[in-house]
């Protein structure tokens, strides 16, 4: 079993329970329960044992479930000790928890026969049309009528959910299979959110780019769905030709097996990524130091097995999830040619900073110039070539040091007048009206005796 520990902000004593799980109905079975005392002010703290080989590396790896856990939970701060290794903290990124998703019936559209009887056997001796309209989103009383046009009998809806035979039953699903309903509702799916991602995405590594994208709402396969996508190119990794690390989400979960199988792999391996920059064998994942991380959130999520590892590959969900990645490449594919132009215009200004000096020289030689000359046509071409930052910062600073001198000579031509004067003028602003007037009187007085004395030097003259 498992031992939980769980406390509020508003509970003096923590609670310990401890829990075991009916693998049958999936629901958690309480066997003990008891107040006790706990040092935290509040938190949860699930405590359990496991017996098994425990794979530390690889894509199947500890190490690797708890980066991707960290990556699509920023809110998370997660802090853990791998075999003889030292404790490990990761912070959060967020201080805003994720919001509780909105609870929403299944929608018809989704249902397998065997999976429409089981559920209706949960509603009792209700009738049939109170069934589906109370256990599925989307039906109304004008969905009751559509469905008698489309081969449900009308005394069926008033029959009860627990008389109806296996043929009744597949009367009724294949009437409402075969009518339009409203597309299920989008707002019982949550996603991280592309600032989250990009912040998070950080805690991974450093990184020299990233690239996140997280799509609309979409209806796919008559589920609402929200792919997100977040690239990365980390610094130090050197594995150029090796597949780039692909990291699979389902509602915030790692997904780290049978991925040959699973949508997102088949989304990512659809993409032409030669096209982004990027190398890649025919049908295969793409080359490069590059970490892939693709979260599909859905209420109703379909997987191929039991194990819930790998999502189906749905023709709808594919499409959906690819194009995610391609607008997730669209940035990359920027970015990888600004670097390409960068490096390119580096390598030509290395060709003219090799050559320059030796053109500058014959040319001084075949004109006669002098050295001081020959100096400055050996200045400009650093100029020119961006070359000069040593140069630069000298002149800078030589530029501020006349500035300086400037303004002291400015004060130095002014004289103590407009010193007087503006000390004058502090303490009108700091004091009463009085002292105000007599600043004012001072300041025009000092006019009056510079008109005077002009006027005077004018006469002479």
């Amino acid at each position: 079993g498992v031992t939980v520990t769980s406390k509020t902000k508003n509970m003096r004593k923590a609670l310990r329970a401890q829990i075991d799980v009916d693998i049958k109905s999936n629901h958690g079975l309480v066997r003990t329960k008891e107040s006790i005392d706990w040092d935290k002010s509040h938190g949860t703290r699930i405590e359990f044992l496991m017996d098994g080989r425990i794979q530390l590396n690889g894509d199947g790896g500890l190490v690797t479930y708890v980066e991707g856990t960290v990556l699509v939970n920023p809110h998370l701060t997660i802090s853990y000790k791998l075999a003889e290794n030292d404790w490990v903290k990761i912070d959060r990124v967020t201080n805003q928890s994720p919001d509780v998703p909105e609870a929403t019936l299944p929608h018809p559209h989704t249902f397998k026969l065997g999976e429409f009887i089981t559920h209706a056997t949960l509603y009792g001796k209700i009738s049939l049309g109170k069934f589906l309209r109370t256990g599925f989103s989307r039906i109304s009383e004008q969905s009751l009528k559509d469905f008698t046009k489309h081969g449900m009998p009308k005394n069926l809806l008033d029959k009860s959910v627990s008389s109806l035979s296996e043929s009744d039953f597949k009367t009724a699903f294949q009437a409402v299979q075969n009518t339009e309903l409203m597309a299920p509702s989008t707002r019982s799916v949550l996603t991280v959110g592309e600032e989250a991602l990009s912040k998070s995405i950080q805690r991974l590594g450093e990184t020299d780019f990233f690239a996140v994208v997280t799509r609309k709402p979409r209806i796919c396969d008559f589920k609402p769905v929200v792919v997100e996508v977040a690239l990365a190119r980390f610094q130090g990794r050197s594995d150029g030709d090796t597949p780039v690390q692909l990291l699979r989400f389902a509602n915030r979960v790692p997904l780290q097996f049978d991925k040959s199988g699973c949508a997102i792999t088949w989304a990512i391996e659809s993409v032409n990524w030669k096209s982004y920059g990027l190398q890649q064998p025919k049908d295969s994942l793409p080359l490069g130091p590059y970490v892939f991380a693709v979260s599909v959130v859905s209420p109703f999520i379909k997987f191929k097995n039991a194990s819930k590892e790998t999502i189906d590959a749905s023709e709808e969900l594919v499409s959906e999830i690819r194009l995610a990645l391609i607008q997730a490449g669209q940035k990359l594919s920027r970015h990888i040619k600004k670097e390409f132009k960068e490096a390119d215009l580096e390598r030509k200004l290395q060709h003219i900073e090799q050559f320059g000096p030796i053109l500058v020289e014959k040319l001084a030689d075949i004109v006669g110039a002098p050295a001081a000359r020959k100096l400055r046509a050996e200045e400009g071409l650093k100029k020119i070539l961006g070359r000069d930052s040593k140069t630069a910062i000298e002149e800078l600073e030589v530029a501020e040091q006349r500035l300086a001198q400037q303004k002291a000579r400015e004060v130095r031509l002014i004289g103590g007048d407009d010193e007087d004067m503006t000390a004058d003028a502090g303490e009108a602003a700091a004091g009463p009206a009085g002292t105000q007037k007599k600043a004012t009187a001072k300041a025009t007085e000092k006019k009056t005796t510079a008109k005077t004395t002009a006027k005077t030097t004018g006469k002479k003259a």
